[in-house]
């Protein structure tokens, strides 16, 4: 194998393979990237059994081949180069690396241990880059961080012909997205996938400047994977086994009481009194026509309040709620006010959940589709 390639090209190349595997692996071989050079393209791969890269790139090839280095190591060589053309061959179980004056001689691995590299079914369907990474953003906040319950660590993906609903769930907080899209041939039956959260995110930040992002789910082997592809570049995943909690019938129909303010305003009053709370606090919040008034107790008598701007709709109420947990509600609405309305439970002496939705103005709600509902304190009222 030989070949010559743009130095920003093949670096940029180089950490798209890597930037997916983990950081510690129980197997040195699944660290590698994989070079593939033939007589038109260059390919870099890497795959690790759960998540897989692999993306093309032009190059002058010399020789056809291939080789597997050590992934990590090739990004940081190929991101600290001089601005020169790269040359990459070949000599037998080493990789040469040279750029101007700067040369690396690498050790290869055998590519015959090396896995087999998923294959990608038919697009299930097709949808705006940028407006699918804003989805992710929005929602996978919501998931949860505990290993211990793998089913809500994932985004459940629910597609139809013209729909792709993104869910999210943490037992404490649940967020949705919906957002159109164009389902392949014209399919109405819906399908699902869960999706690691953690996957999604870098999906949707490696991808959200691609314009159109291609998707595909696959079953195949007793393996369900989905796939993202966009400007010679896919991602597949290996899919979470599990029935995702079924949390759409969480959501009311309609919520007559609620309060509007603005959005900039409440994060910064709730990260300024949250200052005094011991970590896992809640922040006691009471809503009334004269606004809204955030309270903190915290240790050695620390204490904090303040009251700011809205508008209320229906009765006053007053609810304890996890600041971070807010914050991040607050932050994936995206709009100047934001709409905080109260859920009603069977038992008046305990509040339901709050739902979080987006505002244009005071008066005018946003058709962002955007939901996230949030579970109060019990425990501070």
């Amino acid at each position: 194998m030989k070949f010559q390639v743009n130095r920003d090209i093949f670096s940029e190349a180089v950490t798209f393979a890597v930037k997916m595997l983990p950081q510690r692996t129980t197997m040195p071989i699944l660290g590698g990237v994989l070079l593939e050079a033939t007589e038109t393209e260059l390919k870099l791969s890497s795959f690790d059994y759960e998540v897989s890269t692999q993306s093309s790139i032009s190059a002058e090839i010399t020789e056809s081949g291939s080789a597997l280095v050590l992934g990590r190591l090739l990004a940081e060589i190929a991101s600290r180069l001089p601005s020169a053309p790269v040359n990459v061959e070949t000599d037998g179980s080493r990789v040469l690396v040279s750029c101007g004056s700067a040369s690396f001689s690498l050790p290869s691995m055998p590519i015959e241990e090396y896995p087999t590299l998923p294959k990608i079914g038919e697009a299930t369907g097709v949808l705006p880059a940028e407006d699918f990474a804003n989805a992710v953003a929005q929602v996978a906040v919501a998931a949860s961080r505990d290993d211990v319950t793998p089913v809500i660590t994932g985004v459940q993906l629910e597609a139809s012909a013209d729909n792709l609903s993104l869910v999210a769930t943490d037992r404490y907080r649940v967020a949705i997205r919906d957002i159109a899209w164009e389902g392949s041939n014209g399919a109405s039956d819906s399908v699902s996938a869960l999706v690691p959260a953690r996957t999604l995110q870098e999906v949707g930040r490696t991808f959200s400047h691609s314009g159109n992002i291609s998707v595909s789910i696959t079953s195949s082997d007793d393996r369900e994977l989905i796939a993202f592809s966009a400007n010679n570049k896919v991602v597949t995943s290996l899919l979470i086994k599990g029935n995702f909690p079924p949390v759409r019938k969480l959501f009311p129909d309609s919520v007559e009481n609620y309060a509007v303010m603005n959005t900039a305003e409440l994060i910064d009053a709730v990260r300024r009194v949250s200052l005094v709370l011991e970590r896992e606090a809640a922040l006691r919040f009471t809503f009334s026509v004269d606004g809204v008034t955030l309270e903190a107790v915290g240790s050695e008598q620390a204490q904090a309040s303040e009251t700011i701007d809205g508008h209320l709709n229906g009765e006053d109420t007053v609810v304890s709620l996890k600041p971070q947990f807010l914050l991040d509600g607050l932050g994936a609405v995206r709009s100047e006010f934001v709409r905080i309305s109260f859920t009603k439970t069977e038992n008046p002496s305990k509040p339901g959940p709050v739902l979080i939705t987006s505002q244009t103005s005071k008066d005018q709600a946003t058709l962002d589709n955007f939901k996230y509902l949030l579970q109060p304190n019990l425990l501070l009222r």
